[in-house]
């Protein structure tokens, strides 16, 4: 063989590596109760990758917008991502290569409120309302739109009613999701608050009742004085309960799943590490948790319920993967998705398989 031969082989040994070892893992996740967030906040994520010699970055803590908007939209190849699931979900419809490798389903808070002076006191008496709707004009991804539509509806279905049975009123937002590092009017907090478009159209007569869930939506409820009209965050049926924290998806990109799935399986297994520390430690996990959401103990304990602890296991079984091609249904038939895809085809069971043998 000569040189010039040996050397092209060793060259394109070598541009193979590269291509296959990334010099940097990109991770994030939503505000919300996740075993990705309990690893992180322990230090263990970023530990069980540097025993291999590759870095851990934030995505949503980077200074750099367009980092930061691969936590909506998983462009960043190298990527993880767990916690709401419309924007991965839409990510994939749009064509982005990514894998759904493992889901956690942790019940919440969920419910329409109105202001006790409405004397709206059922889900029934709604008919002929006026429930808020969030709409966002500068985002690609109108996530708090489709949630709340998901939750009004299903609430409006609990008493026989449609979207058709009530007026619906959009409430424009100028203001990007993707707020700049810095902006003055957040007193020093990190993004606004997701509700208060909804609560000053409330409080100003301008409509009659809203959506709200999650420990954020205890709060804000707590904070105007509202009443439940109908509340299904436990419903026993779970097509009532799916919306966009419910459940949560772990999703990675095709770099990931295809050239490294080496690095998923340690991905799965420190989440599940923190999931089996979470059931071992109730109360040091409603502290993470609480800090995750950046609220209260007591909020987080109104929402998700004594046993959160229970709830932050991961998995990729049917009836999980069956719960999200429901919710892509609702948002293709509301016009939130620009194509359909095929769910079962986007599961990668993979490494939760590996992990479960390993077990």
């Amino acid at each position: 063989m000569s040189i010039e031969t040996t050397a092209a082989r060793d060259d394109a040994i070598t541009s193979s590596a590269a291509q296959n070892h990334p010099e940097t893992l990109w991770y994030t996740r939503c505000p919300v109760p996740s075993p990705l967030g309990i690893a992180a906040q322990h230090g263990w994520l970023a530990a069980t990758f540097a025993e291999i010699g590759i870095p851990v970055e934030s995505i949503f803590d980077s200074r750099n917008r367009s980092v930061r908007e691969s936590h909506f939209d998983h462009h960043l190849a190298w990527s993880f991502r767990q916690g709401g699931n419309i924007p991965p979900i839409w990510a994939r419809a749009k064509g982005r290569a990514t894998r759904l490798v493992g889901i956690t389903w942790t019940d919440e808070f969920q419910a329409i409120v109105a202001l006790p002076e409405n004397r709206i006191d059922s889900a029934e008496q709604l008919a002929g309302k006026r429930l808020a709707v969030p709409r966002r004009v500068n985002d690609l991804i109108d996530f708090h739109r489709a949630t709340a539509l998901k939750g009004l509806i299903s609430g409006l279905s609990l008493a026989g009613l449609t979207h058709q049975d009530v007026t619906l009123v959009d409430l424009p937002i100028a203001e990007s999701v993707i707020l700049q590092h810095g902006t003055p009017s957040l007193f020093g907090l990190k993004r606004r608050h997701p509700y208060f478009p909804e609560v000053r159209a409330l409080l100003r007569g301008e409509v009659d009742a809203i959506f709200v869930k999650g420990a954020e939506g205890v709060i804000v409820a707590n904070l105007i004085g509202a009443q439940t009209v109908v509340e299904f965050g436990n419903h026993a049926d779970p097509k009532i309960r799916i919306n966009n924290g419910t459940p949560r998806v772990l999703t990675v990109d095709d770099a990931l799943a295809t050239r490294r799935p080496d690095l998923v399986r340690r991905l799965l297994a420190v989440i599940d590490r923190a999931a089996q520390w979470a059931a071992a430690h109730p109360d040091e996990t409603l502290r993470i948790v609480a800090r995750e959401i950046n609220t209260s103990e007591e909020a987080v304990l109104a929402s998700n319920g004594a046993n959160v602890h229970l709830h932050l296991g991961i998995g990729l079984q049917p009836e999980l993967i069956d719960a999200i091609e429901h919710f892509k249904n609702f948002l293709l038939q509301w016009g939130f998705l620009p194509a359909d895809f095929d769910v079962q085809a986007w599961a990668d069971p993979g490494a939760v398989q590996a992990l479960r043998a390993a077990a």
